[in-house]
């Protein structure tokens, strides 16, 4: 295994992705400590989604190491879920369940009840829509039952790809109540976005450009950002 700075919980050094001939990662490295949200900036096919399904154990990186409390997990993808929630930009849920059958794919019927109660399901709101198929929620309650499905194992590490896209205010508002205890409770976030508000809950925030983490700090010019995403 690889050392890895102690001081921090979670380490990627040099991931790399290509599609054939098409460079999308080449030198991902970053270093974040418990209790932070990091953003992710890019444009469209900038590689946000990549990375992160990567992280996932989605996709499989060409080169890179990813440690988490000194455990490497791009080797040892089996740990991957145990440790890393993940909610994806399109809908993993199935459409032809209700709320309370797609969580019951993943919770026992004593742990679901718990956390409708007191736990992060209380906390996002899901218990309004627990009858509601898939297929007749709107986008805020599908999101929302996402990421319940997501931190069934109370993961350390949350990979949102973003969360909050064409979301109403309430259902951004439970979102960001939740992400905030996640923090508070020493947990990661990795939030890709193109959502100006979503920065708000992050302590750094980083632009994907040609394959390549540039730091960036966000200071409410529109666009200067949008200059620096092209």
């Amino acid at each position: 295994m690889e050392e890895a700075d102690s001081s921090m919980e979670m380490e990627l050094a040099g991931i790399r992705k290509s599609y054939k001939k098409k460079k999308v990662l080449t030198d991902i490295s970053l270093s974040v400590g418990s209790g932070s949200c990091v953003g992710i900036l890019g444009g469209n096919g900038s590689g946000k989604s990549t990375l992160l399904s990567i992280l996932a154990g989605v996709q499989k990186a060409d080169g890179g190491t990813f440690h988490y409390q000194g455990e490497e997990l791009l080797r040892n993808s089996a740990r991957i879920p145990a440790v890393i929630g993940y909610v994806p930009q399109g809908n993993p849920l199935i459409e032809e369940l209700n709320a309370w059958d797609n969580l019951r794919m993943w919770y026992d019927r004593k742990t679901l009840q718990r956390e409708l109660e007191q736990g992060a399901l209380a906390m996002l709101g899901i218990g309004d829509f627990l009858k509601t198929p898939v297929r007749r929620m709107s986008g805020g309650m599908k999101k929302r039952l996402s990421i319940g499905c997501a931190v069934v194992a109370k993961p350390r590490i949350l990979l949102l790809d973003e969360p909050s896209a064409a979301l109403d205010l309430v259902c951004k508002e439970n979102i960001y109540r939740y992400l905030e205890r996640y923090k508070a409770e020493g947990g990661i976030v990795l939030l890709a976005t193109h959502d100006m508000q979503e920065l708000e809950l992050c302590e750094r925030c980083y632009i994907i450009k040609e394959g390549v983490l540039e730091a960036y700090q966000y200071d409410g010019d529109l666009h200067h950002l949008a200059g620096k995403l092209r």
